[in-house]
């Protein structure tokens, strides 16, 4: 059974920055030589809602990018939409506010060996976390093309910089308002066959990561995916963000998200299957 991530650890971290941008709260925390530790794909988990609040559960959030500040040594990057009360207060904390968090969680992205075409696929400010795998994979002398997609302009995390970290970026909203219109998938099979792209990174909501996989069904293409299971404790214990998977045998268990993902192997998620009981 997996257990939780050897690198993880409780730390009280401080809030370097936390800017506006768009719909969404950028956070830049200070955790010291943890960082180090801290790879695309990995999570934090952090207590919210301050000593007196009734909050008890962590909120998990996604590492989008790590970085050494020569002020305040190893910093995370967090992309935070305030939607629930616990993102809510944390989008609230102020520079130099102390969090209690756990990091790094979970397992990361796998990186190519050999330098080799990659797409990285991204739906709306799950996106995120793609940005820094795209500055690892250029490091490895890989071809990386970005797929932006989301319901409209405004969710579409950090346009510019997408432009910036990859080949060619190309943006998809179900209502035209920015980029083209359509699902982000639609051009997938088009770019796989053009591009000879072997690993398809993908982050947002399961019905794209789901469509993903239909699309790289019977083909070389590896699809490396994180899953978006909501996360009670984010630490292994709670069993509330299980999905069901195939091991090699095809024998199927109930894997947990935040201990043997968020990242797995899109061909083995069992995705007509999530959400009911085996």
């Amino acid at each position: 059974m997996a257990t939780i991530n050897k690198n993880a650890a409780q730390i009280n971290s401080m809030v370097v920055s936390n800017k506006r941008v768009g719909q969404y709260h950028q956070l830049i925390i200070n955790v010291g030589d943890n960082a180090d530790a801290c790879k695309p794909g990995n999570f934090v988990a952090i207590n919210v809602g301050g000593e007196s609040s009734r909050m008890i559960l962590r909120r998990a959030f996604a590492i989008s990018r790590v970085s050494t500040n020569p002020t305040f040594g190893g910093t995370i990057e967090l992309i935070v939409a305030p939607h629930g009360q616990g993102s809510k207060w944390l989008c609230a904390q102020n520079e130099g506010a102390s969090l209690d968090l756990i990091a790094p969680l979970g397992t990361a992205f796998g990186i190519p060996t050999q330098p080799v075409p990659v797409l990285l696929v991204g739906g709306g400010y799950g996106s995120a976390p793609l940005f820094g795998l795209a500055e690892v994979l250029n490091s490895r002398g890989c071809r990386v093309d970005m797929l932006l997609g989301a319901s409209t302009a405004s969710k579409i995390y950090a346009p510019m910089e997408g432009k910036r970290a990859v080949n060619s970026l190309r943006i998809y909203t179900e209502d035209g308002s920015m980029g083209q219109i359509g699902r982000v998938t639609d051009p997938i099979p088009e770019l796989i066959a053009d591009l000879n792209i072997a690993v398809i990174y993908s982050c947002g909501p399961m019905a794209m990561l789901s469509a993903i996989n239909s699309i790289t069904h019977n083909t070389q293409v590896v699809h490396q995916c994180a899953v978006e299971e909501s996360m009670a404790c984010g630490v292994g214990i709670c069993m509330t963000c299980v999905l069901p998977v195939a091991n090699e045998n095809g024998d199927i268990s109930m894997l947990r998200s935040c201990i043997d993902g968020p990242v797995m192997d899109g061909s083995t998620v069992q995705w007509d299957k999530v959400g009911k009981t085996l």
